[in-house]
């Protein structure tokens, strides 16, 4: 269990005088890690923390000896811990010399890469909300299968195709069969969808063969991200019997650049409860800590940025809200289950939480649910409307935490654009 200390403490300042603002995502109370390199310059990428409106270079500073974030990330929990007093003494409110202001570099004047090497991905089923209402579409009779109060769902995906905040992508070909049709035929999707998750950052591995019981599993974890995960959902029904998931998710998927640590995370715990009268977790996804502290309060926003509102200066419509806090599955018991059978996990390996709903219909985390399987439009402020995704869409996650008595800190955006479909050869 990480606890809380004087890093937290909510009257700690900084002497990077944009840590101090009120609106700050990135106070001396959060220290999210990724990986950065000046803009126009092709060396490598190095590892830094945001502090206010700045990066620091971690290794300039002298508080780290490598460049390789998969390998700080395998450190122990315990290690990680003193990284983050050493960060925050250094970042701390004292008067800043030349040499300390020679380790910052604006986050304006920075190109982000993903935040580690990711080996593996593994994307959850972690929202009973959007399990029951994505089900109701399909199965009105019967919206959850028999396992999902048993088994933290999840299918493995595909690493390669993992992109960082800012990125387009181009929007996917895939065989698709229409409800009337006799045959399936090949074209774009004209179902694209987000998906509004989380990422889980594998740190410390273990050991194939070992499995990881719930008092360790979160000591296994780095960090928290947004991440959105892409998806088509004309190609997703027509494929994914009997193996699951396939080409309608692996085209693309978006990642914050920043990774919030379980450690910033201490101060915005929750306690995990099933609701009255559904199965307790079986012992090996139960534990007293998850039970007192194994949810994360964490706010979360989907917005969406047309091209029409692009060009008139618009920023973005707000689309929906939801909270980490209710999903059905905890971070924890997602590491115990996805090891129970001896699977080894490596530094760098990514949960997707899957899709994050809430238990109201503004708090959808996805089209499908908004549109009601595009059955409904969705009517924006300048008076379009949507049911998927068009070309030039742009959708921003947006993440954030709050509390009475600790700084609010933030997780920066999530920001993926559509591009239209190339033609096939």
């Amino acid at each position: 269990m990480t606890s809380i200390d004087e890093t937290h403490d909510p009257a700690h300042k900084s002497w990077v005088e944009s840590a101090n603002d009120p609106a700050t995502e990135f106070p001396i109370q959060n220290l999210p890690f990724g990986r950065f390199r000046r803009k126009g310059e092709r060396g490598a990428l190095r590892i830094g923390v945001a502090i206010g409106d700045q990066i620091l270079d971690l290794a300039a500073a002298g508080l780290i000896d490598t460049d390789d974030m998969n390998q700080l990330m395998a450190a122990s929990a315990a290690d990680r811990r003193r990284l983050r007093r050493a960060i925050s003494t250094f970042l701390g409110h004292r008067e800043a010399d030349q040499k300390a202001l020679d380790c910052l570099l604006a986050q304006s004047d920075a190109e982000m890469g993903l935040p580690c090497r990711i080996g593996d991905y593994t994307d959850f089923y972690t929202s009973i909300h959007h399990a029951t209402t994505v089900g109701k579409q399909f199965r009105p009779e019967n919206p959850l299968l028999p396992n999902y109060k048993w088994i933290p769902i999840g299918y493995h995906g595909r690493a390669s195709s993992i992109g960082v905040s800012g990125e387009s992508f181009v929007r996917p070909n895939g065989q698709i069969k229409a409800v009337d049709a006799e045959t399936p035929s090949v074209g774009p999707t004209q179902r694209l969808d987000y998906e509004l998750e989380i990422g889980v950052f594998i740190g410390t591995p273990n050991e194939r063969g070992e499995s990881v019981p719930m008092a360790d599993a979160e000591a296994r974890v780095f960090g928290l991200a947004l991440f959105n995960d892409w998806t088509a959902r004309d190609i997703q029904p027509w494929e994914y019997q009997p193996l699951g998931p396939f080409l309608s998710k692996n085209f693309a998927s978006t990642l914050s650049p920043w990774i919030v640590t379980m450690e910033a995370l201490a101060p915005f715990r929750s306690a995990f409860v099933r609701p009255v009268g559904d199965p307790q977790p079986l012992p090996y996804l139960d534990s007293a800590h998850n039970r007192l502290s194994g949810a994360f309060d964490i706010q979360l926003e989907v917005w969406l940025q047309t091209p029409k509102m692009r060009a008139a200066g618009h920023a973005g419509e707000r689309l929906a809200t939801s909270n980490f806090n209710d999903a059905y599955w905890t971070v924890a018991q997602m590491v115990a289950h996805h090891t129970v059978n001896g699977c080894n996990l490596q530094a760098g390996d990514l949960f997707g939480t899957g899709t994050l709903s809430g238990p109201d219909a503004a708090q959808a985390g996805s089209l499908l649910e908004l549109s009601q399987g595009g059955k409904k439009q969705i009517h924006l402020a300048n008076g379009e409307t949507r049911t998927f995704l068009e070309d030039g869409d742009c959708i921003v996650l947006r993440g954030y935490c709050e509390r009475s008595g600790a700084r609010r800190i933030g997780f920066g955006e999530c920001r993926g654009t559509v591009l239209p479909a190339r033609s096939r050869r």
